[in-house]
């Protein structure tokens, strides 16, 4: 099975043949060493010399110099917003207290969906609405800007940091609860 030794990162994208993609959501695209299969059913092993998180836009450099596009997959998402942002920063500071990976926006911060977390949300004072969109947490205090997270059960998560944002809109999902 050919190997993907490396990664090479989107504002490094140049040019090279792209053979295949993988659809990855935040969890997947935390990884060192695993057996892959991209969309258009290339086979191959992600073998790295330590765990990192794949960004939307990498690319994974094949042993034969060819890539496999690393695309971000819509998550279902909690958008939280509050009505000033002193209050945003206090729904912000009560997530964190909870060890919950977020994504934090200049105006929102993104959580995955759980209506536990909505009702406390909304219990605050903010606003939860679903949407759908790729999910990219915060770093912790101690990453070095990677990340990955555990889940421990209903409404706990365990963040090991995260990918950053880079400010995409949302996209409403239709048919999500709250």
């Amino acid at each position: 099975m050919i190997r993907a030794t490396r990664i090479l990162r989107r504002e490094h994208l140049s040019g090279g043949e792209i053979v295949d993609r993988v659809v990855l959501d935040s969890g997947a695209r935390h990884r060192r060493r695993v057996g892959m299969r991209g969309e258009g059913g290339m086979r191959f092993l992600l073998d790295l010399p330590e765990a990192v998180v794949l960004d939307d836009g990498d690319a994974l450099v094949l042993e034969d110099g060819r890539l496999i596009w690393v695309e971000a997959a819509p998550e279902c998402l909690l958008e939280i917003r509050a009505a000033s942002e002193h209050a945003l920063r206090r729904l912000i500071w009560h997530i964190g207290n909870r060890h919950i990976p977020a994504e934090i926006g200049a105006d929102a911060v993104w959580i995955a969906d759980d209506h536990v977390l909505a009702d406390m949300i909304r219990g605050l004072g903010g606003t939860a609405e679903p949407v759908e969109r790729p999910f990219r947490p915060e770093g912790g205090a101690y990453s070095g800007g990677q990340a990955h997270s555990h889940a421990h059960g209903h409404g706990q998560a365990h963040d090991h940091g995260g990918a950053h944002g880079d400010g995409h809109g949302p996209h409403h999902h239709p048919n999500a609860d709250g």
